[in-house]
């Protein structure tokens, strides 16, 4: 487990050039072992314009190992209060030829999940680039609605897709924990990417599946509708997780935006 960056109550950040244009944003992480795993595997890094949680797979060691190359590099990687999208993609990939160099002694190979956004200037302002690969998660709550901004790599996610199964039976079927996505196992990395904008009172949530397998949608609504500070969430959002069971390692990031430009 690596945990890079921690809570800050109030960041801002200004377009270069535009001192008009101005961001304030308020972010906290937690992440915990859970009641069944011996080890954490999951990683995080929580620290503007860069917010990530990697979820790692292949044993105890293999699988520690293998998030924290991806926070790693993607930490490396910030250069300033705004990130391009490549950005992300150039440090995935220095972490798939690392994971690899771990995978030599592995029979069964050695993985990570990652999915996160970062801040991003587009069209003269500024926004989110939520990426993803594997099952770990990003939601948007804004108009006390909640909504999924990736989708998960997974068995489960192509049969919902389908219409064989539905959302609602994915996560108790017994392939929920297939993947069809991932940083490392030989593989190139392959990131999905949405532009998202950047909205007062918009709130992130970044999660691995630790807490979204144990904690229904409808709960994680309620919970970010209550509006408590960041840090405060996401210890009610890891308790929730560790009070339904707690069978995975649990990890979330929460990132308010609490000021914008207005609008001329």
């Amino acid at each position: 487990m690596t945990e890079i960056g921690g809570n800050n109550s109030g960041y801002t950040i200004t377009l270069p050039g535009r001192e008009d244009q101005s961001y304030t944003f308020a972010w906290a992480a937690g992440t915990h072992t859970g009641h069944r795993r011996a080890a954490n595997e999951d990683s995080y890094v929580a620290r503007s314009p860069m917010f990530a949680v990697a979820d790692g797979m292949g044993g105890h060691s293999a699988g520690d190992l293998a998030s924290a190359a991806v926070v790693e590099r993607l930490d490396d990687a910030i250069t300033g209060d705004f990130l391009p999208a490549r950005a992300v993609e150039r440090a995935l990939e220095r972490a798939t030829d690392y994971i690899g160099l771990i995978a030599q002694d592995s029979e069964l190979g050695v993985g990570t999940t990652v999915t996160g956004a970062v801040i991003t200037e587009h069209h003269e302002s500024a926004c989110f680039a939520v990426f993803n690969v594997g099952d770990s998660r990003v939601y948007s709550f804004e108009d006390d609605t909640l909504v999924q901004i990736t989708r998960d790599h997974s068995v489960v996610q192509d049969m919902v897709d389908a219409g064989l199964i539905s959302r609602e039976d994915a996560d108790d079927h017994p392939d929920a924990n297939i993947i069809t996505r991932a940083i490392g196992f030989n593989a190139a990395p392959s990131p999905d990417f949405w532009m998202v904008k950047i909205c007062r009172g918009q709130r992130l949530l970044i999660c691995s599946d630790g807490l979204t397998r144990e904690v229904s949608e409808e709960e994680l609504s309620r919970q970010l509708a209550e509006r408590r500070d960041p840090t405060e969430t996401v210890a009610t959002l890891v308790e929730s997780a560790l009070n339904n069971g707690g069978r995975d390692n649990i990890t979330a990031i929460i990132v308010d935006v609490l000021e914008v430009p207005t609008a001329d």
